[in-house]
């Protein structure tokens, strides 16, 4: 299993904007490319412009094809600031 984390600092009141845009935009592509499992979106309390996107993924080069191909075009969103950081790590499940 890998894990692919993206934490985005949003526009001043946007964070709720970017989850909703998450699930109802990105998740559908999600779904559809090889090796996706599942993904969880956190907004957070304490920094209300945070937001946390984690997606499973099988394999670690199922999780890069992904950031190669599809990655690029979504994370144009008018809604995030130009701080986006996105990183992987492997996962076994217990």
């Amino acid at each position: 299993m890998f894990t692919r984390t993206v934490e985005v600092t949003t526009k001043p009141g946007k964070a709720k904007e970017l989850s909703n845009t998450i699930n109802d935009k990105v998740l559908p592509i999600l779904k559809k490319q090889t090796g996706f499992v599942d993904e969880t979106v956190l907004a957070s309390d304490a920094d209300p412009d945070r937001v946390l996107a984690i997606s499973f993924w099988n394999t670690k080069e199922d999780a890069e094809r992904y950031h190669r191909e599809q990655y690029p075009a979504i994370q144009r969103d008018d809604t995030a600031s130009p701080r986006r950081r996105a990183r992987g790590s492997d996962l076994q499940r217990r």
